[in-house]
């Protein structure tokens, strides 16, 4: 089973992705795309630490995110990935631009394999303006681009807004 969960920033995303694996009552694997690299990011981080539950694993990758699904993948566990864009982002804000779209091809590669439910959590980007810097516009793109691709793969597909969750595809 994969799951993307999509929303703006505090949509209540992070909060379904974490109530959807407690409520599977599986093995939590929590896989953490953020780098604490400011203040500010370091206390987003801190508040997304409080939030989960303190027996799941964790497991910190900013970059080799196929790799790390690869490795940690077993059967009847739930790997939660937050966030898809801050993943992203490392990426983009490499010397090598090439990495990101080969780690892209990776995770697309490796999802239908693995034998984990996956949790995807992501923020929609693309209900803005559109940006004025490249890199902006890069990121906007790339993530549109990743979200479409992996919308068509995942089994449920989650928007929220205000913290309320629309099933756009998937159960209802």
């Amino acid at each position: 089973m994969l799951q993307l969960i999509l929303g703006g920033a505090r949509s209540g995303k992070s909060r379904l992705a974490e109530q959807t694996a407690i409520s599977t009552q599986l093995a939590v694997t929590y896989i953490a795309t953020a780098q604490a690299l400011d203040p500010e990011m370091q206390s987003r981080i801190a508040h997304h630490q409080n939030q989960r539950p303190v027996h799941w694993s964790l497991v910190e990758e900013p970059l080799f995110l196929a790799k790390t699904l690869q490795k940690i993948d077993r059967p009847n566990q739930i790997i939660l990935v937050d966030c898809l864009t801050l993943w992203l982002t490392n990426l983009l804000l490499l010397e090598d631009q090439d990495v990101q779209a080969f780690e892209c091809k990776q995770l697309i590669e490796i999802l239908p394999k693995l034998q984990s439910e996956i949790i995807l959590v992501s923020n929609e980007t693309g209900l803005g303006v559109v940006p004025l810097g490249e890199i902006s516009r890069r990121f906007v793109d790339e993530a549109g681009r990743l979200h479409q691709t992996l919308g068509q793969m995942a089994d449920k597909v989650v928007f929220c807004v205000a913290g309320f969750p629309m099933i756009l595809k998937g159960e209802k």
